[in-house]
C-alpha cells in the first residue's frame, strides 16, 4: 500500500534485483543487496502495464505507469514474484482507504484493472 499516495494507483512494469541497502523494520536487508544473487538485473512482467495504463480510465482516481517500485519491500516482493513466476506477475500500488477512496471505490478500480489484464492475457493466447 502506497501510504504517501493520494487517490493514485501505480502500475509497475518491472522488478529490479540490486540496490537493496535500506534496512527493514528488523534491521535486515537482502544479502549482497540483491533479491536473488544469481538473478538477472531486472525482470519485466509479461503483462504490458504501459498498454494497460493507456487503455484504462477510472473516474476519480489517477492511474500512472512506472518502471521503478523503489528498492524496498514493494520492489523486492515484485522481483521475487516475477523471478519465481517466470515473469507472470503484476504489482499495483494502491492508495490508503480514506473518505474519498473507499473500499468499494478502490475495489471497482482494481476490478477494472484486473479485467483489462485478463483481456490482455486472452489476446496473447489467440
Amino acid at each position: 500500500m502506497a501510504s504517501s499516495a493520494k487517490a493514485l494507483i501505480i502500475l509497475e512494469q518491472c522488478g529490479k534485483n540490486k540496490g537493496y541497502q535500506e534496512m527493514d523494520a528488523c534491521g535486515l536487508h537482502p544479502e549482497g543487496g540483491c533479491c536473488m544473487l544469481d538473478g538477472p538485473e531486472k525482470i519485466e512482467s509479461t503483462i504490458n502495464m504501459k498498454t494497460l495504463w493507456k487503455n484504462i480510465s477510472v473516474e476519480g482516481i489517477d492511474i500512472i505507469f512506472s518502471r521503478d517500485a523503489g528498492r524496498y519491500i514493494c520492489d523486492y516482493t515484485y522481483y521475487t514474484s516475477l523471478y519465481y513466476g517466470d515473469g507472470r506477475a503484476a504489482f499495483i500500488h494502491v492508495p490508503p482507504l480514506s473518505k474519498t477512496v473507499t473500499a468499494e471505490f478502490l475495489g471497482k478500480a482494481l476490478q477494472a484493472i484486473i479485467l483489462e489484464m485478463l483481456k490482455q492475457c486472452r489476446e496473447e493466447r489467440e
